[in-house]
């Protein structure tokens, strides 16, 4: 926008994110929030703006457009006179502005339990994975410099993020292939119909029979590495294998591609907490679970993200003395049954790991001669 439509920026007086237009429109303050600001152009171990990094993006001229940080859990506004008349809401009902949504998301969905230590993966279309780190101090920056670091609505604390750029994409791809086989044959099926029975042909499948990098998008990958040019591969192919030993290759290909995320920040968590759709199906826990070699448990709570920001709402408002109480009750109780990893499973995955990354280590010189072949 600087370089292209500049009278734009001129005219500007407050740069917002969606939920932070939202709430200055229900307000009249011009707030974002401690996750938002710091993600893009702060220092999160400070919680505020860092002028060398608004400086590096060439944007130190638009600084004043940045609206203040305001902490969700301790401050909120009042709804205005102008939106009371439109929502039909009292004048002064308190109004809370909530973190980034992911952050939320994480909250909803248990990735805060005092003295846990815990991770939470966002089985989707992206793969989100996230550590709960109590201090700036514990966080882990990788090698490669990926990921993010956001400050978690808990003081002091922060969530570290290693998002798959391609998550159960990479298992839509594969079923969309074979329902244009069945149409072809003039057989009409559905998604849902092959995810029927795609967990028995998993279970009946040899386990590392194959090697699968699940980079399906077009876009690459992002975590825990960038590379534009990343492609999928199944490794290992023969006429031995069929439909479901390709379905089992990509459920180990995503949970692998999770432990490979999780190892760029810091040490395994002992227990995982899952939410998103894939986290239904009983094979993706339990392959999920012996690749990580960590227990795993299902958040049952529907709309976590909005459960996240209620959970802000009620501390902020001293519902509850902090986030512990918070979390006991809303979401403690929508927790699945703990289930560990398979003993043998994690032995064979663990090995199949040092494959993994060894594949991906080597691949990207092939990834860059086909993208340019093929004029990506």
């Amino acid at each position: 926008m600087k370089r292209h439509q500049p009278e734009r920026l001129e005219k500007a007086a407050t740069a917002f994110h969606c939920k932070d237009w939202l709430y200055y429109k229900l307000c009249g303050e011009r707030m974002t929030d401690p996750s938002e600001g710091t993600f893009t152009y702060g220092d999160f171990r400070t919680r505020t703006y860092s002028d060398e990094v608004i400086a590096s993006l060439g944007l130190s001229a638009q600084r004043p457009l940045l609206p203040e940080m305001i902490e969700g859990t301790r401050q909120h506004g009042s709804l205005s006179a102008e939106a009371a008349r439109s929502t039909g809401l009292p004048q002064g009902t308190p109004v809370v502005l909530g973190y980034v949504d992911v952050i939320c998301a994480a909250l909803g969905a248990g990735l805060y339990d005092p003295g846990a230590d815990l991770g939470c993966t966002i089985v989707g279309s992206t793969g989100m994975h996230m550590r709960f780190v109590k201090s700036a101090e514990d966080v882990v920056i990788n090698p490669h410099a990926t990921g993010y670091t956001m400050p978690f609505p808990v003081p002091g604390s922060y969530a570290q993020m290693q998002s798959n750029l391609a998550g159960t994409l990479n298992i839509d791809w594969l079923l969309d292939v074979a329902l244009g086989v069945l149409s072809s044959e003039g057989v009409e099926r559905s998604r849902a119909d092959l995810l029927a029975k795609a967990d028995g042909l998993v279970a009946a499948a040899q386990p590392a029979n194959l090697l699968y990098q699940p980079y399906i998008s077009a876009a690459g990958e992002r975590g825990p590495f960038t590379d534009a040019s990343a492609s999928a591969a199944f490794l290992g192919l023969s006429t031995r294998h069929g439909y479901g030993d390709l379905l089992r290759a990509t459920y180990e290909g995503l949970s692998l591609a999770a432990r490979d995320c999780y190892e760029a920040m810091g040490d395994l968590p002992k227990e995982v907490r899952l939410t998103g759709g894939a986290a239904r199906s009983t094979q993706i826990r339990r392959i999920l679970s012996a690749a990580l070699g960590a227990d795993v448990r299902t958040s049952e709570r529907a709309e976590a993200g909005a459960a996240g920001v209620a959970m802000m709402a009620a501390v902020c408002l001293g519902v509850y003395a902090d986030m512990a109480d918070c979390a006991a009750q809303w979401v403690t109780p929508y927790l699945g049954a703990r289930e560990a990893p398979d003993a043998e499973l994690t032995a064979i995955y663990g090995k199949t790991y040092a494959l993994y990354e060894e594949a991906r280590r080597n691949m990207p010189p092939l990834w860059r001669s086909l993208a340019q072949r093929n004029g990506a």
